[in-house]
């Protein structure tokens, strides 16, 4: 609920304070339907605070209200971090609807974006994304193939032992427990 706060003293909060009033006045707006103030909500994705960040993404998850279109549009913001934890959050509400929009970021300059994007279409279990998580297994960002390697396990993509070979070329101990699951 927002109480009686009004949207000044809001945004005076979420733009000037420190981060533990940040966090205070986030956990009384996840309930906010008010356009300004989700806007704010969202812009708090990228704070310096990975604990503001966190109750951000916190209070839009847990917004009973369709806030859908708020972050849809975030996908498309400046800020990596809008862009990669909207699609996250997007995917934690079970937004069907703006998978195709979630498509777009696999293919976003940054790898951050990309890991997300794939995480968030393998919690919405999108298995017509097959060959969009085949292909992130060579992207250049081991984070990124890591992504989609849980996302091929947890919807039982098959993969080629030559992909497998290909994959196991990282040397990475992760990517190496991860094959051993595909391979069960």
């Amino acid at each position: 609920m927002e109480f009686s706060q009004n949207l000044e003293n809001i945004s005076k909060v979420l733009e000037s304070a420190n981060s533990l009033e940040k966090i205070k006045i986030l956990e009384t707006l996840n309930n906010t339907d008010n356009p300004e103030i989700l806007e704010k909500i969202i812009s708090k994705l990228d704070d310096d605070s990975i604990e503001v960040r966190g109750e951000a993404f916190s209070s839009l998850i847990l917004n009973e209200n369709d806030i859908s279109n708020f972050l849809v549009d975030a996908l498309k913001n400046t800020s990596k971090n809008v862009r990669g934890y909207a699609s996250l959050a997007l995917a934690n509400r079970n937004e069907m609807s703006a998978i195709p929009e979630i498509l777009k970021l696999v293919k976003d300059e940054r790898s951050m974006v990309r890991s997300c994007a794939l995480g968030a279409l393998g919690h919405l279990k999108v298995k017509e994304a097959k060959d969009v998580f085949l292909e992130a297994l060579f992207d250049p960002n081991i984070e990124v193939k890591k992504s989609a390697l849980h996302a091929i396990i947890d919807l039982k993509i098959e993969i080629s032992e030559e992909m497998i070979k290909q994959i196991l070329i990282e040397n990475d101990l992760e990517i190496e427990k991860m094959i051993t699951l595909i391979k069960k």
